[in-house]
């Protein structure tokens, strides 16, 4: 499910060498006051709820017809994946699992606004986005399932492991765009953030750090109303989160993230600045998530069910078929077969999760240091210890 080219922007020609230069130059230039920074006074649009097509922009072409029929896709297979993983989830298959059903729009735009050299740093509840972009389900579920690892390989992948704790992965963005940049390379470096995460130091330090040195960062935040159980009002008095951006002096958009052409819209031209040498863009989607903040969560105890009821009436997914069937890239014949091919995704998955796994206990004990301490070397010769004697007692 690797991602097309939505946008092509002419590679960086520059020497490794000049680019340094430009960058010391760059980072010792003042800031221009009349650089634009504010992000629109609402979030940009292009469908209403209904897939009704609004007034076109001239800042945010609608993206090719192909690409947004390709975003279909893939936002379907990602619901049924979601919610796959949902059901093994309560099956005891998955520790946890942070659903994103209702942000497919982010999710999926996000991926197709970036090129496959690109980088991904995504939170917990990015799984959506990292299938969507062509990672094997299992492997990417392998760390909520329990493993010590992520599943699969950062860097052959560039997509980083998902990340608990909150805004870290502001920081690593950072530093993985402009080593790229340093290096004469056009590297953009794309990092999910959830509205909770911006409260956080790592996304102040993240975002400083890639203005100042023009690292081409993309920050994308899904703002969907709550940290966990904390409601928005309660985390900041700013107009909307894009806001942030201006005290960086990074320019910043909000859109409306269940609206998926606006979503693809925006993220491609965030992409396109910073690949192009402007440095870091911030965006805020405004969307929400349908399910609870984990399956460990009650969000019945801090939302009501009319709230709920009121944004499943902005469904991303209805509002993209909607518009494409209107358009008529979309038919019948075609939305069976994506949802033919959806099943078929979430039965393979099921298949395979529900296969039971070979894990050696003393695996337990590696990597927790780098040279296991004699506590840890003990406690490993008495788990090995009762292991033997279960195996001798289960033989007699």
């Amino acid at each position: 499910m690797g991602p097309p080219h939505v946008q092509e922007v002419p590679a960086v020609t520059t020497t490794p060498q000049a680019v340094r230069r430009a960058s010391t130059r760059r980072s010792t230039a003042p800031p221009d006051p009349a650089r634009g920074l504010l992000p629109a006074a609402e979030p940009v649009r292009l469908l209403d709820p209904t897939g009704t097509p609004l007034p076109a922009r001239a800042d945010y072409p609608e993206p090719p017809a192909e690409a947004l029929a390709e975003m279909y896709r893939r936002m379907v297979i990602g619901r049924r994946f979601d919610v796959q993983a949902t059901a093994l989830t309560k099956q005891g298959r998955l520790a946890v699992y942070p659903s994103s059903r209702g942000q497919e729009a982010c999710q999926v735009g996000a991926v197709l606004a970036l090129r496959e050299t690109d980088w991904v740093f995504p939170t917990y509840r990015e799984s959506m986005a990292l299938v969507s972009r062509g990672l094997d389900p299992v492997e990417v579920l392998t760390l909520l399932r329990g493993d010590w690892h992520c599943g699969y390989d950062p860097a052959a992948r560039r997509t980083a492991p998902q990340c608990t704790p909150l805004a870290t992965q502001c920081v690593h963005a950072a530093g993985l765009a402009y080593g790229e940049a340093y290096q004469g390379r056009d590297t953009v470096a794309l990092a999910f953030i959830g509205d909770g995460a911006t409260s956080e130091g790592d996304f102040h330090e993240g975002i400083n750090f890639a203005a100042v040195f023009r690292a081409p960062v993309v920050y994308f935040v899904q703002n969907n109303r709550y940290a966990i159980s904390v409601p928005l009002s309660r985390q900041t008095a700013a107009p909307s989160l894009a806001y942030k951006g201006v005290g960086y002096g990074v320019p910043s958009e909000q859109v409306d993230g269940n609206d998926p052409v606006a979503v693809l819209a925006v993220l491609t031209r965030a992409v396109a600045h910073a690949r192009a040498g402007n440095g870091p863009f911030l965006v805020e989607a405004h969307t929400y998530r349908m399910e609870p903040h984990t399956n460990a969560d009650d969000a019945t105890r801090y939302r009501d069910g009319a709230e709920v009821d009121a944004w499943r009436d902005r469904d991303p997914v209805a509002r993209l078929e909607t518009y494409l069937r209107a358009r008529g890239v979309l038919d019948e014949a075609a939305v069976a077969a994506v949802a033919a091919e959806a099943e078929e995704y979430a039965a393979d998955l099921r298949a395979r999760m529900n296969a039971q796994p070979t894990v050696d206990p003393l695996s337990l004990f590696d990597h927790v240091y780098a040279e296991p301490t004699p506590q840890l070397v003990e406690q490993r010769e008495q788990v090995r210890a009762e292991l033997a004697a279960a195996e001798q007692e289960g033989d007699a």
